[in-house]
């Protein structure tokens, strides 16, 4: 098998942060490259377009830049305009778009990232306001219900990463961890690399890391001075690509590349790049397919609205990615990794003859 295949939740059918101006995706400006319905769309579809909104706290990077790709697209394939704004790192400009959005009452919200403080109050205020809404990778508290929960299988991911680790490094040895806490996806990732270092009996020597809008560079004077503080090191967790990139260079910095494995969590084409390079560190990585998640996210609030989703909650598998097939395989693209490992397609979930994966 090309990638070992992380521990997944059952499906259930199926990162943040500068200031931009909203923008609208007509679905007859950009048409679908996907596979072709073989049903003609229903109600409310089969009208004028349906207007969604879509709130974002994306970050640096090709990952954000792929969802919403990918979103579009599916968009597009299911007669939505979407609206989209995008706080960037800005929480009470999320607060703000999110307010409007509702003040806005559009057929549906979708809430992409974001801080629970901020998302939390607003996203009760859609539901009580009747509007159908759905967010990817926002942790909300138990008393936030009526909405569709989506997120990659976090803790799955990690633990299949962290596995590798470990089994490259063994047990009784110095680790850091680059990260930052306050975000979901980070938090849950937090949680199995606890456990993952008490069960090996791993000595955790740092701790640092932040999420900015240059996160990759900002992290790079952080490791660099606890790579320094403690150059004996065996592995690095960075649990996102953006600070997997700063991490790498701090170690090149270090001239660590030979002695400090690096591990991260999600993937891009130039996140590929970086790994494949000659005497990259970074090792492995576990990861989805963001622009196939964004489609994903597109197409269950679709089904919600064409009275065909009744659940509550959607999570999304991933793989582990390791060096080492990337460069016995030449794989240098996304998509050369989507067709190794097609499950990253999600071409079964959350889709309908009406419906299908669009990305």
């Amino acid at each position: 098998m090309l990638f070992a295949t992380s521990a997944l939740a059952t499906l259930l059918a199926v990162a943040s942060c500068s200031q931009s101006d909203s923008t609208e995706s007509d679905a007859s400006s950009s048409p679908s490259t996907g596979p072709t319905a073989s049903a003609p769309l229903p109600s409310p579809f089969n009208a004028d377009p349906v207007t969604v909104a879509l709130v974002r706290q994306s970050g640096a990077g090709d990952y954000f830049e792929a969802w919403g790709q990918g979103a579009q697209k599916q968009a597009a394939a299911a007669n939505i305009k979407l609206t989209v704004t995008d706080a960037r790192n800005d929480n009470a400009k999320q607060a703000s778009d999110l307010q409007q959005a509702i003040d806005s009452k559009p057929a549906a919200i979708i809430v992409d990232h974001g801080q629970t403080d901020t998302i939390a109050p607003l996203v009760k205020k859609a539901v009580a306001a009747g509007i159908p809404t759905i967010v990817y990778d926002v942790a909300l508290p138990a008393d936030v219900t009526g909405y569709i929960n989506t997120s990659q299988s976090d803790e799955s991911l990690a633990q299949a990463v962290l596995d590798q680790m470990v089994k490259d490094i063994g047990q009784n040895q110095k680790v850091g961890l680059v990260s930052a806490t306050g975000f979901a996806p980070l938090d849950r990732r937090g949680q199995v690399w606890k456990k993952v270092v008490a069960d090996n009996k791993l000595q955790q020597v740092f701790f640092t890391g932040k999420v900015t809008e240059s996160t990759a560079t900002d992290n790079i004077p952080l490791v660099d001075a606890a790579l320094k503080q403690h150059p004996d090191v065996k592995a690095i967790f960075a649990p996102y690509d953006e600070i997997t990139k700063g991490v790498v260079q701090a170690v090149k910095q270090n001239n660590l590349q030979d002695k400090v494995k690096v591990y991260g969590i999600d993937i891009s084409n130039a996140d590929l790049e970086v790994m494949t390079a000659a005497g990259s560190p970074w090792v492995a990585t576990a990861a989805t397919d963001p622009g196939q998640i964004g489609a994903a996210v597109v197409r269950t609030i679709s089904l919600k609205l064409a009275g065909q989703f009744n659940e509550s909650s959607v999570q999304f598998p991933g793989v582990l990615i390791t060096q080492q097939v990337l460069k016995e395989k030449s794989i240098t693209t996304v998509g050369d990794v989507v067709k190794a490992e097609p499950k990253l397609k999600l071409d079964t979930v959350s889709v309908a003859d009406w419906l299908p994966n669009a990305a």
